[in-house]
């Protein structure tokens, strides 16, 4: 039996791997989903606290500890695997961070614009049109629950979250997976391919599905992430 650590992106909200959790119980694992905090003055340390005590609050050893990071989170997992024990750490549509980089610089030092406006060529689709959650984000979101996701009010990431530097100077010592959506509009499956090839030195583990791969395809997304 492993426990699986869900941390959302830049929602922030333990809900978006609401059909996930159920998914992860079948299979026989257990699930810690986190809410992070919605407090502009919370940083990357207030962020990763709050992460490492969800953990703790967690009832009973599991055999194993599973880290899985969407998007944002990418910069905030690595460094709860600098305080406890994590026995693997699965990054899903993810940013990676390079040490001392900001997640308001990782945009422009990746190159995602001009990815995602390549991407929307690709597709036929105008690369000059303004983000859309609803065509970037829940294009492939069943409509019932991207009707609950809208319910559930706005919520975002503190802008120190965005300003401060990654403290860690190198990719925490734990085995990584990167699984990365092909349908996703906002981090293309080449751009994720190059990031995590330059960046980690690992490969993506292709899978389908868009941006939010927990609410459009939560039970293939729990076959990926489970044994």
């Amino acid at each position: 039996m492993a426990t699986y650590v869900l941390i959302p992106g830049a929602d922030g909200r333990a809900w978006y791997w609401h059909l996930v959790l159920p998914e992860l119980h079948r299979r026989g694992h257990d699930g810690i989903t986190v809410d992070l905090p919605q407090d502009e003055s919370a940083g990357l340390a207030e962020y990763t606290d709050t992460v490492v005590r969800a953990i703790g609050d967690a009832p009973g050893p599991a055999d194993e500890l599973v880290l899985v990071a969407q998007s944002l989170a990418g910069f905030i997992a690595p460094l709860v695997c600098d305080r406890l024990p994590v026995d693997q750490l699965i990054l899903v549509n993810a940013m990676v961070p390079k040490p001392g980089e900001t997640a308001g610089d990782w945009w422009a030092n990746t190159g995602q614009a001009d990815a995602r406006a390549a991407f929307a060529v690709e597709q036929g689709r105008d690369p000059d049109a303004e983000f859309d959650v609803l065509v970037d984000f829940f294009h492939d979101v069943p409509q019932e629950v991207t009707v609950a996701a809208m319910e559930q009010g706005e919520a975002g990431p503190s802008e120190a979250v965005f300003t401060q530097p990654w403290p860690l100077t190198a990719w925490p010592d734990v085995p990584t997976r990167f699984l990365q959506g092909r349908d996703d509009r906002f981090f293309p499956l080449d751009f994720q391919r190059r990031n995590a090839e330059e960046r980690l030195g690992i490969a993506v583990e292709e899978v389908p599905g868009g941006h939010l791969l927990a609410l459009s395809h939560p039970a293939e997304l729990a076959d990926r992430i489970t044994p």
